[in-house]
Formats: C-alpha cells, sequence, structure tokens
C-alpha cells in the first residue's frame, strides 16, 4: 500500500522497511502493519487532538509529570507551545506504561519506540499468525469467558502491583493471541498512587470485565472484585498471586465523629503552619 504521510519519516529514518496494511482505526489512532527488517509489527499513529473522539479529561492527566516547571505552566495556559506539550505527555504515556507493564510481566505487546508520534510495536497474532483479534469479536462459552476473566482480572492485578491503571479498559481493547488475552490502548493509564481517581477508574475497568463476562457466565455478575482488588492495594498487600474472592464484607460499624474531627483539625493546624513558613 502507499506508504501514510505521518509514517514516512520512519521510512525515511530506516526505521520501516515496507507499510504492509491498515490494521484499524480507533478513536485516538490509527494502526498499520508494517515490517521492520525481519520483524511484523505494528506502527500506532496517534491522531491529532482535535481528531480524536477520546478527550483528555483533568482526571486522566492528574498525577503526570513534564520535563520541567516551563512546560508546565505552558500546558496549564494553553499555548501552542503547551498544546504540543500535551500531546507529547499524553503519547508518552502509553510507551511508558508499556515498558513499565512489560518489565512487570502482564500481558500487553512489546514496545520497541516512539518517534514523530508514531508508536511501533510488537504485533499480537493468533493461532495462524494473523493480526488477532479483540475480545468483542471472539466467540466465548462460559468456561472460557471464566477462564479469561480470571486471567484478565490477575492482569489488572499484576498492573496496580506495578503501580498502574488502564483507566479505560473493556472488551475493545483487549486481544486474543495465540497464548490468551492481551491488554493494549494506554495513552490514558494512570499512576495510582499519583491520581485520586485510581480507585474510581479500577473498579470501572474491574467492572468493564465483569459486566462483559458475565454474560456468558452469570455468576460473575454478583462478584466484588475492585473493591476487593483495592483494599488490598491501600493496605499493601496486594500481590500478583493474593488469592480473591469477589466478596467484600462491609465495614458497618457507625463512624467515630469526635475522631475524624480531630483529624480535620490537625491538619487544617499544619496547612496554617506551613503557610507560615512560606
Amino acid at each position: 500500500m502507499k506508504t501514510p504521510k505521518r509514517l514516512l519519516p520512519l521510512v525515511e529514518e530506516g526505521l520501516i522497511d515496507e507499510v504492509i496494511s491498515q490494521l484499524m482505526s480507533g478513536k485516538e489512532a490509527t494502526v498499520y502493519i508494517v515490517r521492520c527488517g525481519d520483524e511484523i509489527c505494528c506502527a500506532k499513529v496517534y491522531k491529532e487532538a482535535n481528531q480524536r473522539s477520546f478527550r483528555k479529561s483533568a482526571s486522566y492527566q492528574e498525577g503526570r509529570r513534564v520535563k520541567n516547571s516551563r512546560q508546565a505552566r505552558a500546558m496549564e495556559k494553553g499555548s501552542r507551545y503547551g498544546r504540543k506539550m500535551q500531546e507529547e505527555v499524553w503519547q508518552n504515556a502509553e510507551v511508558d506504561a508499556l515498558y513499565r507493564l512489560s518489565a512487570a510481566g502482564v500481558r500487553v505487546p512489546r514496545p520497541n519506540i516512539c518517534h514523530e508520534g508514531v508508536l511501533l510495536m510488537e504485533l499480537v497474532v493468533d493461532a495462524d499468525g494473523n493480526a488477532a483479534p479483540r475480545l468483542n469479536d471472539v466467540e466465548l462459552t462460559e468456561a472460557l469467558a471464566l477462564e479469561y476473566h480470571e486471567v484478565l482480572l490477575r492482569e489488572v492485578v499484576r498492573m496496580l502491583c506495578a503501580g498502574v491503571v488502564h483507566g479505560d479498559l473493556s472488551e475493545y481493547n483487549i486481544l486474543v493471541g495465540l497464548d490468551g488475552p492481551v491488554i493494549i490502548d494506554l495513552p490514558q493509564a494512570i499512576d495510582a498512587a499519583g491520581n485520586n481517581s485510581a480507585a474510581d477508574m479500577l473498579e470501572r475497568d474491574v467492572n468493564n470485565l465483569r459486566n462483559f463476562f458475565a454474560v456468558f457466565a452469570p455468576a460473575l455478575q454478583a462478584s466484588q472484585y475492585s473493591k476487593e482488588i483495592w483494599a488490598h492495594y491501600k493496605e499493601g498487600s496486594l500481590l500478583p498471586d493474593v488469592p480473591l474472592t469477589g466478596r467484600v464484607v462491609l465495614d458497618e460499624r457507625p463512624a467515630d465523629v469526635d475522631d475524624v474531627l480531630l483529624h480535620v483539625e490537625r491538619a487544617l493546624e499544619e496547612d496554617a503552619l506551613r503557610r507560615m513558613s512560606y
């Protein structure tokens, strides 16, 4: 096929030898199958901000760092330079997450390089060597649904152990490769420790999995894995192989109002002291 304009710089640099075909076009990027030397890879070309249907809400941006204070100020002002920096941060988030998760043993595509807004990475294939289908395109039995749900739940736990929450996980960004499910599409991934919405996003990810697989395995519908996983994370007891039951015992003891007020009073005093020291 004719080489797309956005891939020309990588061809000229010798990073891509041939563009074979377009694989898919989604809400944030277009993906191509390419040949890099003897290896068949995929090239993810990020769409410009005004062409994406996925909006970068503040909840996803929280906790992301930039190289220096000048860039941070530019991003806050929304200047042309600041918007360029926002795009780089958005794209680098996926690259950073892929390297981080790949090193932690999470089932994600192996990243190669990100250049000029194009991410080169492993092409996930099925048993016949073809591009792997998305989970929503795979026929499932109850047994297979339970198996894949368990596998993906463990991947979510492994991701959180590495400090990452996907933030947009569903049957549409999971591929079913030769060795089972593989998680993709991570530009909205967040740092669990640095984002106040991490618990809510984890719950949404886990509940998306539950709701999809419960169509084939109804017993999953009553599970509460997200709350159980987050409770382990908060307590510091989360491990990749931590036993999970899908059940949560709620603490229905009445709140100690006096103790809460004491903590609020101490927090206000500490804040006042910090302000006085400036």
